[in-house]
């Protein structure tokens, strides 16, 4: 009976490839003939300027990080400074889309974490990797702890100021967890 289905499946999928192939009018692929975007002309011009394409990441990329010791003037005892893998690097300064939990840092300041304040990075339970700084846009909503948000922000690394956060995200607004 699986074997049934499977070649019914089959037939199904392979059909709909060689439909897609002959119905097409050149050799090269458009996603818009797939379906995967609307035909050209579908928005106006102020609804085509406002649509921004956003990448969204995840913890796990963000944790695929090394680090290596360096001596510096201020720190002669050596300091572990971010080697950013490709992926991320691509994605700077590209806007994105990111959730995790809320962590106040100050009165006014908040970070993007992987976990729960409980076990946040502050606590030793994590690393730098496991959390984000925020630059909301406008003035900073009003949050609560342990909120769990999706922001939309622009994507900044941050690979020399090992004060500072490795990953940030900019111009950020919440999408999703108000």
């Amino acid at each position: 009976m699986r074997k049934t289905y499977f070649f019914i499946a089959l037939f199904l999928f392979l059909g709909a490839i060689y439909m897609n192939v002959k119905g097409r009018e050149s050799d090269s692929f458009s996603v818009q003939q797939a379906g995967f975007l609307p035909k050209a002309g579908a928005f106006s011009k102020s609804e085509a300027k406002s649509l921004i394409v956003t990448d969204t990441l995840n913890w796990k990329l963000l944790g695929a990080i090394k680090f290596v010791k360096k001596t510096t003037k201020d720190y002669p005892e050596g300091v572990m400074y971010p080697i950013i893998n490709s992926t991320l690097k691509t994605k700077n300064k590209k806007r994105i889309a990111m959730s995790g939990f809320i962590v106040p840092i100050d009165n006014t300041t908040y970070a993007l974490s992987k976990n729960v304040f409980a076990a946040c990075f502050f606590c030793g339970q994590a690393g730098p990797e496991t959390i984000m700084g925020i630059k909301f846009r406008g003035g900073t909503p009003k949050l609560k702890t342990d909120q769990y948000v999706t922001l939309e922000g622009n994507f900044r690394i941050n690979e020399n100021d090992v004060e500072d956060w490795i990953y940030h995200i900019e111009d950020a607004v919440i999408v999703k967890g108000k």
